[in-house]
């Protein structure tokens, strides 16, 4: 290890003007301003012409009665992994096939009804040329991303989303850095314009990754919601003590108080109760002399992260479930944290 790199690997946390000293923090910002640049480039060839491809790309994709078979070798391959992982989670049916294992009876996973998406920077991967073949003799879409429009696969492809030419970061020129940047964020393009298109909504998101904090902040109050008998509820008008015995009887600190219809008209809380606990009066008083009369409310169908949201922004522990102005359940912040969403 050279001196420098020695003392910079003693020292991880250091001063702005250090920093800027670094030779490691130097490659890392022209490595990044580079392929900035090359996402700037493929920004202005979206707006002068690649447009019209990848306007088609998205039609020929979502007209799919299959699914999307990304393909591609080396780095466009593990793009191209990443691509099909990203549309299969935003609606859009989509595996990998290696073009190696294809040549050798993967080709099986390929059906009419599918589209190819072939990804490689020159278009003239050899081992493309078995899944090309396969795609023009049974008639499956083929879907070229390519900074060769003129290459084999440019044109044998039925839409061709032709990258612009933009330098790697890699000094010598060669390892794949800028040009992986530009298929990644044109694969993400075609996820994201794929999920408007389709109107993938957030609830069908969440079918998709039901694990971890993610797949929690996406279910939905209804789903950890009190309802029924569960619901400490009392009408306008009902005596204070009776209204604390129902705290008392359902545990979530507070009360719902109802109209005679059946609307919310508030909530009452311990707070409200400690507040007003040296009141002589207290005993005469019905549940609406104390209860706050604009409680915060959320549908069932809010997401748990908003319910989170909410409730750390207003500092309070529970929420209202409110559906045709009724309440219909409530949501405890304990509720939140056991659901795995905080």
């Amino acid at each position: 290890m050279a001196p420098a790199d020695n003392a910079l690997a003693q020292r991880p946390h250091l001063t702005a003007v250090e920093t800027a000293q670094s030779p490691a923090v130097a490659s890392a910002l022209r490595t990044i301003e580079t392929e900035r640049d090359g996402l700037a480039c493929l920004m202005e060839a979206i707006g002068n012409g690649l447009g019209e491809a990848f306007t088609a790309a998205v039609a020929r994709i979502a007209g799919a009665k299959g699914r999307a078979i990304l393909t591609g070798m080396g780095k466009s391959g593990h793009v191209g992994r990443k691509i099909a992982a990203t549309l299969a989670s935003t609606g859009t049916p989509a595996l990998y096939v290696h073009p190696a294992e294809a040549s050798h009876g993967d080709l099986g996973m390929v059906q009419p009804e599918d589209v190819v998406v072939a990804l490689s920077w020159s278009g003239e991967t050899t081992e493309l040329a078995d899944i090309i073949a396969y795609a023009k003799r049974y008639r499956v879409g083929l879907i070229a991303i390519t900074a060769n429009a003129g290459s084999t696969l440019g044109r044998e492809a039925d839409v061709c989303l032709t990258l612009p030419k933009a330098r790697e970061a890699c000094p010598n020129g060669l390892a794949p850095t800028t040009s992986t940047a530009m298929q990644l964020a044109l694969g993400d393009a075609l996820a994201v314009a794929l999920l408007e298109h389709r109107g993938f909504s957030a609830r069908e998101f969440s079918i998709y990754h039901p694990g971890g904090r993610l797949g929690a902040s996406l279910r939905q109050v209804r789903e950890v919601m009190h309802g029924g008998a569960q619901l400490p509820v009392v009408a306008r008008g009902t005596p204070m003590r009776a209204a604390i015995a129902e705290i008392d009887a359902k545990g979530f600190g507070s009360v719902v108080v109802v109209e005679a219809d059946g609307r919310l008209a508030g909530i009452l809380t311990d707070g409200d109760l400690r507040r007003n606990v040296f009141r002589t009066d207290l005993d005469s008083l019905a549940v609406e002399a104390l209860m706050s009369v604009r409680p915060r409310t959320v549908a069932p169908e809010t997401l748990l992260a908003k319910a989170l949201e909410i409730q750390e922004s207003m500092k309070i522990t529970a929420l209202i479930v409110v559906e045709n102005e009724c309440p219909v359940g409530l949501v405890h912040y304990h509720d939140l944290l056991r659901s795995g969403v905080a």
